[in-house]
């Protein structure tokens, strides 16, 4: 089998139908957005029977090329009203590919209450009834799949928070060890799957296909490069910063540059930020023993392995993985400095479903609205647990941050699209807020990561304040991270293509020798290009206009400590980067 898995959610059926040949380059974020783009209406209700949800594994997702276990989910979204994608690492990125399953289509809504499965292996599909895990947490739902169809199946699942729908839940896949832990989390896509009625899918790959790959020496020879090149370069190799300290080694980074979001994007500087470090979070797991890992990885073939499991000071299991974003959210931007807080923060969205940005930059902004201090992590510990029952204000909280300050009558509420922005100040980093504003994904710092040459030198030195080049720069890294999400490569791939021409080339081939292309480096950004035209596409007929691609309002005025910047980059410039791409 080869094709599109398609699911009407309104019949209760499933077909599996071949692949349209406009498609056959197609995969990942490439295919999730033909997808929608082609069978959504841009007018439609996120949550109504209109909406689709399209999971897409990457072009080379379940060949032996170096972590290249990424998948992808497509939607309308409820957080911002545009176009959606959001991608995990995960074995079942690779199970899917493997299956030659290019995409699942999910579609409808059925006429009755209830909670139903999808049973995917070589021979297709098969919805049954699930109310048994209705309401259940996401570690509920993998436990009894697991023990229903063995601990070499794939699971995906949503939390109550996609079951009651709303705007920050995310869809959870699981990691190598079978938890419940990797997320698509970004755009609220959890609760349009849970609007289908859809709690969970299993994936089966007994007597899989395999990727078909095309030319198969040519996929060695760029699976050595790039391996080769990941081995090398300091922030990916064995023992380097990401396997060593985890992707919280940024931190310290950012908070010395001066732009880790504080006390909801009030400073760029947090007292705390060395007791919440990638260093602390290594010292801990070495000092606790027990359970604890650093250089965990969430697919099996990862070289890069940045993820971690984090112990209780017995030693036991606390959560995998705290990552940088998960650890700024609760973090700085909440003004905690106690890594056994954030981790439960961490686990409970993990639970619940949730999207651990979203949900940190909301618990920032109720922080804002005097329903805690910043810095009581006990507090926020409470307040999640109020989505967790689904309460009036947890579902007020639930509904993300632009909802919450809405709400509460706030006017700093950092969000673009109605998305929480992530874990670098656009004052302080200016590219990546050129970034936050013109993707169509909203403030989505993996849309176009200008991070590594403004803060980490990788790919050339840029000055973070300066701002004459930064919709060329955020520009390029947009095109560029639309042919990577498309081809089932871990995004921090990017630190080796950008130093290393080799490794670039050798990235370039793996995809090649799958599809039959000849593509070369030149052409990526070219590829890149098709596809944000249709997001953009798509956006505009849903409403979304250069007038909706802004900073919040207040970054214009308040000047962030400790460089007084505020965001100074004109509404002009920001058109631009459209004006060139289309």
């Amino acid at each position: 089998m080869a094709g599109i898995i398609r699911v009407n959610m309104n019949e209760l059926k499933v077909t599996v139908e071949d692949l349209p040949a406009d498609y056959n380059l197609l995969g990942g974020r490439g295919l999730t957005s033909r997808v929608v783009h082609d069978e959504v209406p841009p007018d439609c209700h996120p949550l109504g029977p209109y909406n689709k949800i399209v999971i897409a594994p990457g072009v080379v997702s379940g060949t032996n090329a170096p972590s290249s276990g990424r998948v992808s989910v497509g939607g309308k979204s409820p957080l911002t009203g545009g176009i959606k994608e959001a991608n995990a690492g995960t074995p079942v990125a690779q199970k899917l590919g493997r299956l030659r399953i290019k995409a699942v289509i999910v579609e409808g809504k059925p006429a009755e209450k209830g909670s139903w499965l999808l049973k995917i292996n070589k021979d297709g599909g098969e919805l049954v009834p699930a109310d048994s895990l209705e309401g259940k947490v996401t570690s509920e739902v993998n436990r009894a799949l697991f023990n229903d169809y063995g601990e070499k199946a794939g699971v995906i699942t949503i939390g109550p928070a996609g079951e009651n729908r709303m705007s920050m839940a995310g869809i959870c896949f699981n990691d190598t060890e079978g938890r419940a832990s990797r997320y698509a989390g970004r755009g609220g896509l959890g609760a349009v799957m849970g609007s289908k009625g859809l709690k969970a899918l299993v994936i089966d790959e007994t007597d899989a296909p395999k990727v078909e790959i095309k030319d198969p020496d040519l996929f060695k020879t760029g699976a050595k490069k790039l391996n080769e090149g990941l081995r090398s370069h300091f922030a990916t190799k064995p023992g380097g910063t990401l396997n060593s300290f985890g992707t919280a080694a940024l931190i310290n980074i950012l908070n010395e540059a001066g732009g880790l979001p504080t006390r909801n994007f009030s400073e760029g500087v947090f007292e705390g930020a060395r007791q919440i470090s990638g260093e602390t979070i290594s010292d801990k797991v070495q000092q606790r023993g027990g359970s604890g890992m650093m250089g965990h990885s969430c697919h099996p073939g990862c070289v890069i392995r940045c993820s971690n499991v984090y112990p209780k000071a017995d030693g036991s299991e606390h959560v995998s993985c705290i990552e940088y974003e998960s650890d700024w959210a609760f973090g700085a931007n909440c003004g905690i400095d106690n890594l056994d807080h954030i981790a439960e923060l961490i686990r409970l969205c993990n639970e619940y479903g949730l999207d651990t940005i979203e949900a940190g930059v909301t618990m920032g902004v109720a922080m804002e609205a005097g329903l805690a201090e910043f810095g009581d992590g006990e507090a926020a510990i409470r307040l999640m647990q109020e989505i967790g029952n689904n309460s009036p204000l947890g579902r007020i909280l639930g509904n993300g941050s632009y909802f919450t300050g809405t709400a509460y009558g706030l006017t700093r509420i950092p969000v673009v699209k109605r998305q929480g922005m992530p874990a670098y100040d656009p004052r302080a980093v200016k590219g990546i807020g050129v970034t936050y504003i013109t993707s169509p994904m909203g403030a989505d710092h993996t849309a176009g990561y200008t991070i590594a040459p403004e803060i980490l030198s990788v790919g050339g030195q840029v000055d973070p304040l300066e701002t004459s080049d930064k919709t060329e720069l955020s520009r390029t890294f947009q095109q560029v991270t639309a042919f990577l999400d498309s081809t089932g490569y871990c995004l921090f791939i990017a630190f080796a293509i950008l130093d290393y021409p080799d490794a670039n080339e050798g990235m370039v081939e793996t995809v090649n020798a799958v599809l039959g292309t000849e593509y070369t480096p030149d052409d990526v950004p070219k590829v890149g290009t098709e596809i944000l035209k249709i997001e953009r596409d798509f956006n505009r007929k849903a409403g979304i206009t250069n007038e909706s691609d802004r900073p919040p309002e207040f970054m214009k005025y308040e000047a962030l400590p400790p460089h007084k910047h505020t965001f100074d980059i004109s509404a002009g410039k920001l058109d631009s980067v459209w004006d060139y791409i289309e």
